[in-house]
C-alpha cells in the first residue's frame, strides 16, 4: 500500500485522503466499552435530526425531473461526464519511449537509452558544476552581444524600415520636411533578415500599388540608383552590397532629382519602376569605412540551443532551475540577437521588460510547469526533443509563424492578404482538435469543472472590455500564452510541447514588442492603410480633357469641399505640390515629356483624409481616370 500511495499522488495537486490501516482489530468488549462511553457524551445533548433545507436549485432540479426524466437524465449523465472522476486522479506517471523493450520478430530487444545516458552523466549533474558553468555562459554571452551591436558606432544603425521619404503627404510640402537632400554620403549597418520585413499595407508608386514586400523603387539603371521612399537595406539586398543572411554595412550617396526609376530583380527582390521625377534618390559605394558589420544572430541561435540541449540531457539541473534558464535564455536571446528593440539594442528598454516578464513567468510555473516539466525527470532526452522543439519555434516567432499570411486578426488584414483566410481556417481547425483532446485529458483527471469555470470568467471579463467604446480588443501574441498555459498542467507528452511552444512565444513578443495594450484605438491597429474618409471628386476626366490645349496652359479641376473639410492636398508624382482651397491646379511647372501620377485629398486643419487612386497623364495627351477607392 506505500508504493501505491506514493505512485498516486507524485504529480498530485489535490491529493485523496489517505487512511491508516495497521489500526488493532476491535473486540467486542471493547465495541461495548466505546458504545457505552459514546452514549455517556451524548447524554443530554439534544441532537437536530431534521434534514437539511432544499435550495431552489434542488427543487428546480426535482421539478425538472419529474416533467421531463428523460432530459433530466441525459443531462444528468452528461454533467457525470464532463465532471470526470470524484475523487480527482492523476495522468498515469510517464514511462520513458527511448528506454526500448520490447519484441520484434520473436525477438526481445532491450535499449535503455535514457537509463544508459542518466548513468553516463551523472557525475556532470553535480550543483557546483552548474554553478560554475553559470557566470561562464554569462560573460561569454556578454561579449558576444558587444562583438554584435557595440562596437559599430550606434549613429550609424539603421532599421530595416529606413528611408528617406515618408508615405503620401507625410514630407510635407515639396518634401521640406523630409529635406535637405543635398549631396552626401552616409555610412550605414543593416541587420540580417531585412529582405523578411515587408509592406503591411498597400503604398501607391505612380500608378502602381505594392504590398507584402519590402518597397523598392528603381536601381535597375547602370547606376543603380533608387528613389528616395525605398527601404534601404532592402535595396542594399538587392544591390549585392550586403548579405540578407548576415545584414552588413555600406555607405550611401544621396542624390537630388533623378528621373526614370527602373525596376529590375536580383537577390531574390524585386524592384518597381517609376517613370518619371522624383526628388531625391540614392546609390551605394564600393566601400565603407565601418567594421564588424556582420550579424551574429545564427551564430548566437546555435550557440544558444546547445547550451539549452546541454540543460536537459547533461547538466539536469532541478526543474524549476531548469525552467529559469530557459525563460532567461530564450528572452535575451530575442533583446539582443533575433529581435532588438531598435538597432543597436535598447538595454534600457529590455530590462525594463525583463522584470515583469519574471512575474508572469513565474505564474506560468506556478500553473502549469510545475506538474509537467517534473515528470520528465527520468527522460531526459525525450523531454529536450519535445520541449525544445517548440520553444525555439516560439522564440524564433518572426522566422515561423510570421511566414504565414497572416500579420493581424482584423477583417481588413484577413481580406486583402492572399491565403490570409485559409490559413486561419488550417490554424482554427488544428487548434479545435487540440483542445479537444487536452479537454478529453482535464477530464479524466477530475478536473474539468474547475477549468472551465475560470475559463468562462475569464471569457466573459474579455466579452466586456472588448465592446468599450473607442477601442478594439488586440490578441497579441504574448497574450496567447497567458490564455492557454494553465490548461497544459497535466503530465503529457502533447502539454510538454505545447509548453515550450508557449513559452518561446510569450518571449519573442515581450522581448521584441513589450507589454502591448491589449486594447488599442482603431488608429493603432490602422497604421499608415486608409482611414476611410470621403474622397474627392475629380471633375477632370478622360472624356473631357482636352490635349490640343498646350501644355502649360493646362488646368486640372476637382469637386467642391463637402462638410467637415477645409482644403485639398494634391500629390503629383507622389510629392505634395499643393495645399489649399483652390479647386484647379495649373501644370504650367510640369514636363510635359514625363508622365504624371495625380491624387487628391481632402485635408481638415491640415492634415490630409485618404488619397483618391491615382489618375494619369501621359506624355502623349492620354488622361486615364482613376480607380475608385482610396490609394
Amino acid at each position: 500500500m506505500e508504493s501505491s500511495d506514493t505512485a498516486a499522488s507524485s504529480s498530485s495537486r489535490l491529493s485523496p485522503t489517505k487512511f491508516s490501516h495497521d489500526e488493532p482489530s476491535l473486540s467486542k468488549q471493547n465495541l461495548v466499552i466505546e458504545t457505552t462511553y459514546e452514549l455517556d457524551a451524548l447524554s443530554g445533548i439534544q441532537l437536530n435530526l431534521q434534514p437539511e433545507p432544499i435550495t431552489w436549485l434542488s427543487r428546480l432540479s426535482r421539478t425538472f425531473a419529474n416533467s421531463n426524466p428523460r432530459v433530466h437524465a441525459r443531462i444528468a449523465r452528461a454533467t457525470r461526464y464532463l465532471r470526470g472522476p470524484r475523487p480527482k486522479v492523476d495522468v498515469p506517471p510517464l514511462v520513458p519511449l527511448l528506454n526500448i523493450d520490447t519484441c520484434i520478430a520473436g525477438k526481445h530487444i532491450i535499449a535503455p537509452i535514457e537509463s544508459t545516458l542518466i548513468k553516463t552523466t551523472r557525475p556532470l549533474t553535480i550543483p557546483w558544476l552548474f554553478v560554475i558553468l553559470v557566470p561562464i555562459y554569462i560573460i561569454g554571452f556578454a561579449f558576444f552581444s558587444r562583438q554584435q551591436s557595440f562596437l559599430t558606432p550606434a549613429d550609424s544603425f539603421i532599421g530595416c524600415t529606413s528611408t528617406y521619404w515618408l508615405a503620401n503627404n507625410g514630407c510635407g510640402q515639396d518634401g521640406e520636411t523630409c529635406g535637405p537632400f543635398d549631396p552626401s554620403s552616409f555610412d550605414f549597418r543593416c541587420p540580417a533578415q531585412c529582405e523578411n520585413v515587408i509592406l503591411q499595407n498597400p503604398r501607391t508608386v505612380g500608378d502602381e500599388q505594392i504590398a507584402f514586400e519590402p518597397l523598392i523603387v528603381g536601381g535597375g539603371d547602370l547606376n543603380e540608383t533608387y528613389r528616395g521612399d525605398s527601404f534601404i537595406c532592402a535595396a542594399a539586398i538587392q544591390a549585392g552590397v550586403i548579405s540578407a543572411k548576415k545584414g552588413g554595412c555600406g555607405t550611401l550617396n544621396l542624390l537630388g532629382n533623378f528621373t526614370n526609376f527602373l525596376p529590375f530583380t536580383s537577390h531574390g527582390l524585386t524592384s518597381l519602376g517609376f517613370p518619371t521625377v522624383f526628388p531625391v534618390s540614392f546609390r551605394f559605394s564600393n566601400h565603407t569605412n565601418l567594421t564588424h558589420c556582420s550579424d551574429l544572430r545564427d551564430a548566437a541561435l546555435a550557440w544558444n540551443i546547445l547550451v539549452t540541449c546541454a540543460l536537459f540531457i547533461i547538466l539536469r539541473p532541478r526543474p524549476i532551475v531548469l525552467y529559469w534558464c530557459l525563460v532567461c535564455i530564450g528572452f535575451w536571446h530575442v533583446a539582443l540577437f533575433s529581435q532588438p528593440q531598435g538597432p543597436p539594442p535598447a538595454l534600457d528598454v529590455a530590462f525594463g521588460t525583463f522584470l515583469p516578464a519574471l512575474f508572469v513567468a513565474y505564474a506560468f510555473w506556478r500553473l502549469a510547469f510545475r506538474f509537467v516539466l517534473p515528470a520528465f525527470r527520468n527522460a531526459p532526452l525525450e523531454s529536450c526533443i519535445l520541449y525544445l522543439s517548440g520553444f525555439w519555434v516560439g522564440v524564433l516567432n518572426n522566422l515561423t509563424f510570421d511566414k504565414l499570411p497572416l500579420s493581424r486578426l482584423t477583417s481588413s488584414d484577413l481580406t486583402k492578404r492572399s491565403g490570409a483566410i485559409t490559413t486561419l481556417v488550417v490554424i482554427v481547425v488544428i487548434i479545435v482538435i487540440l483542445a479537444i483532446n487536452q479537454i478529453r485529458v482535464i477530464r479524466k483527471t477530475g478536473w474539468l469543472p474547475y477549468y472551465l469555470g475560470w475559463y468562462i470568467v475569464g471569457g466573459l471579463v474579455t466579452l466586456v472590455i472588448a465592446f468599450l467604446p473607442g477601442l478594439s480588443l488586440r490578441l497579441h501574441h504574448y497574450i496567447i500564452p497567458m490564455i492557454i498555459l494553465p490548461g497544459t498542467a497535466f503530465p503529457t507528452r502533447l502539454s510538454a510541447i505545447y509548453q515550450g511552444l508557449l513559452l518561446g512565444l510569450f518571449l519573442n513578443g515581450t522581448a521584441a514588442f513589450g507589454f502591448a495594450s491589449i486594447l488599442q484605438t482603431p488608429s493603432d491597429l490602422r497604421q499608415d492603410a486608409p482611414i476611410g474618409s470621403d474622397l474627392p471628386t475629380w471633375l477632370t476626366n478622360s472624356t473631357n480633357y482636352n490635349s490640343s490645349i498646350p501644355f502649360a496652359n493646362q488646368l486640372i479641376f476637382w469637386g467642391p469641399l463637402t462638410d467637415g473639410w477645409d482644403g485639398f492636398a494634391l500629390l503629383v508624382d507622389d510629392v505634395q505640390r499643393y495645399a489649399g482651397p483652390a479647386l484647379n491646379f495649373s501644370l504650367l511647372a510640369l514636363n510635359s515629356s514625363l508622365p504624371h501620377f495625380f491624387r487628391l485629398a481632402y485635408t481638415s486643419m491640415g492634415t490630409a483624409g485618404d488619397f483618391t487612386m491615382p489618375t494619369t497623364l501621359w506624355p502623349n495627351g492620354t488622361w486615364v481616370d482613376p480607380l475608385p477607392g482610396p490609394s
